[in-house]
């Protein structure tokens, strides 16, 4: 069985059934609309956030879930769907798991408007139903996203990132998106304030460690290939490289600067940059702090009592970091 499968299984009824309700929260009137929306539900990815929502509601909720659950994980899908074909318009992106992007396929203006549909979308959601509480933890959760993102690009052009300012920018842009699925799951039980907030705090952690081990993945590894490099020529400073900065001498730092900064599409420089945060240990060092975001998670997660959901949960944090792509 595969790993996703299994950590489904728990929950394999209520996956049933919020693709159903999921599917009909995106129906409109426009007949366009219709079209692209059901070219996006039959797209899906692994669907990772509505199983964080309802693994939580069930660990919290003991094993029951209710219709603010399924509301939860609908609304988490339809932003999240909103902020990433936003962000192909963005990217300038033509793919998107595989498949063509709705702004390769219908444009940027169609694409942008789609966006804006699925977000208004879900936003009506939690308030047609009055679940202002559900609302307020997606509604921080988008500014968050939007806030990293525009950080990222902020501090790309000056290539002044230190450690700190990297986990800024992966917990707004990456963390905060895990961090509500989480919060959302134990909200939409009605869990207290405090185990909303450390459901929110374990969902952050796992987003944490998720992002560093996707920033490994641009050094390459036996499973993927060749290095990448991608993130080096979108002059994106990753925790491996920021590492490596701190740790060499005034010489190398200006080498590596004004290659990232000038250098940037050429492979041969690319590739030399790579091999010097390979041998700065680098990459290490990411792994060590993906570990401790790992634990922490963990830590957390071991103050319920033990059960399918939270074997489950388990199951997904170690997927996390363990996953090959």
């Amino acid at each position: 069985m595969k790993i996703v499968e299994q950590i489904k299984q728990p929950i394999y009824e209520e996956m049933e059934l919020f693709e159903k309700k999921f599917s009909n929260s995106m129906s409109s009137k426009v007949a366009l609309l219709n079209r692209i929306t059901h070219y996006i539900v039959n797209r899906k990815g692994k669907q990772m956030r509505p199983m964080f929502v309802f693994l939580v509601a069930k660990m919290a909720g003991k094993g029951v879930v209710n219709e603010r659950s399924y509301r939860a994980a609908s609304v988490i899908e339809l932003i999240h769907t909103a902020t990433l074909v936003h962000d192909d318009v963005v990217d300038e992106s033509y793919q998107r798991r595989g498949f063509f992007s709705i702004n390769a396929l219908w444009k940027n203006k169609i694409a942008v408007l789609v966006g804006d549909f699925l977000l208004s979308k879900g936003l009506l959601l939690c308030i047609d139903s009055g679940d202002f509480d559900l609302l307020k933890i997606i509604s921080v959760a988008v500014r968050e996203m939007s806030e990293g993102e525009l950080l990222q690009i902020e501090k790309a052009r000056r290539l002044n990132i230190t450690e700190e300012i990297y986990y800024d920018i992966i917990r707004q842009k990456t963390a905060s998106l895990v961090a509500s699925c989480c919060a959302l799951g134990a909200c939409s039980v009605n869990a207290s304030e405090k185990e909303v907030e450390e459901m929110r705090n374990f969902g952050e952690l796992i987003g944490m460690a998720f992002q560093i081990k996707d920033d490994l993945f641009d050094y390459g590894s036996k499973e993927i290939g060749k290095p990448t490099g991608i993130d080096i020529k979108e002059k994106k400073l990753t925790l491996p490289l920021i590492y490596a900065i701190n740790n060499c001498t005034e010489s190398e730092r200006k080498w590596v600067l004004n290659a990232v900064r000038n250098h940037n599409k050429n492979k041969k420089v690319v590739s030399k940059v790579i091999e010097f945060v390979k041998n700065k240990g680098g990459l290490e060092y990411a792994v060590s702090k993906m570990k401790d975001f790992q634990e922490q998670a963990l830590d957390l997660l071991m103050k319920y009592p033990k059960s399918d959901y939270r074997d489950a949960l388990e199951t997904l944090v170690n997927y996390v970091i363990e996953r090959k792509k």
